[in-house]
């Protein structure tokens, strides 16, 4: 599958820190790719640096495999949501929506048609009149996603879209975010701090530490094989320990235990375990 975005050794460095290490990544069309990791892990720059929005000390963003050096923000084709949402208070729902189409120049009766299609996609027929204060966040944050859908972007990027939701209601809107971008189509790159979001979001998680890429797989590789230490502590796995890695076994203070062929072997490797009964 041909790659709509790629990062090549994509470095920003804030005084002696680099916040982006050379980092490369690519998003085929069609994919929706989650940037996991904590705080301070370089996950939003990275966001930032796709948009436009944070200059590159070195390397490049490719679109299409067009170098994006000196392209502004508004001229990339991609759409942006945020986590506080950012809508404009003085607009209702439709002028929200119709926002992005206006500065486009599309015309005031299409405008009408698209922004009531992509409101029927998000849950929420018929709103374009209702004030943006009348709003939950849960609708805040649907209003958000269909102005970021409504001029088309070939790549739309999420930056903690649920993070100011509650529980149980960031645990429903992943899910109907998941089927609404497998129906349209739509390029994801997404960044978030919360695994449970990313693993039910992402066709292919990618873990971040200190401005570099620790590891990155489908959710289920992630999940089944840490890369290392970091990785597993990052996604909750208590169980870690010394052990020695002979073949495809560990010996560990659990006893001998089976491991994927190809893993590193030695006394220095450490074994994690989140089996009940490990440990």
């Amino acid at each position: 599958m041909a790659s709509l975005l790629s990062l090549r050794e994509a470095t920003v460095q804030f005084g002696a820190r680099a916040v982006l290490d050379a980092v490369d990544l690519e998003v085929a069309e069609h994919e929706i790719v989650c940037v996991l990791g904590p705080s301070g892990s370089g996950k939003s720059t990275l966001l930032r640096a796709v948009a436009g929005l944070q200059s590159l000390d070195a390397g490049r963003v490719e679109l299409d495999g067009r170098d994006q050096r000196g392209v502004p923000a508004h001229k990339r084709g991609v759409g942006l949501m945020f986590q506080d949402h950012q809508l404009f208070p003085q607009r209702d729902v439709g002028g929200n929506v119709a926002f992005g189409l206006r500065m486009h120049g599309v015309p005031r009766g299409e405008q009408a048609d698209r922004v009531a299609v992509l409101l029927e996609l998000v849950g929420l027929p018929k709103a374009q009149r209702r004030a943006v204060a009348s709003l939950s966040g849960g609708e805040q944050q649907r209003v958000a996603l269909a102005r970021a859908l409504a001029p088309r972007p070939r790549l739309l990027m999420l930056d903690e879209p649920l993070g100011q939701l509650d529980r149980s209601l960031r645990e429903r809107l992943v899910v109907e975010l998941r089927e609404l971008f497998d129906e349209l189509g739509t390029t994801v790159l997404a960044v978030t701090h919360d695994q449970g979001e990313a693993f039910a979001l992402a066709d292919r998680v990618v873990v971040m530490r200190e401005g570099r890429i620790a590891q990155a797989g489908t959710p289920l590789e992630v999940w089944q094989r840490p890369a290392d230490e970091f990785v597993a502590r990052f996604l909750g796995f208590e169980n870690v320990v010394p052990a020695t890695v002979t073949g495809e076994r560990a010996d560990t203070a659990w006893g001998k235990i089976p491991v994927p062929h190809g893993a590193p072997t030695g006394r220095s490797s450490r074994f994690w375990c989140g089996r009940p009964g490990c440990g």
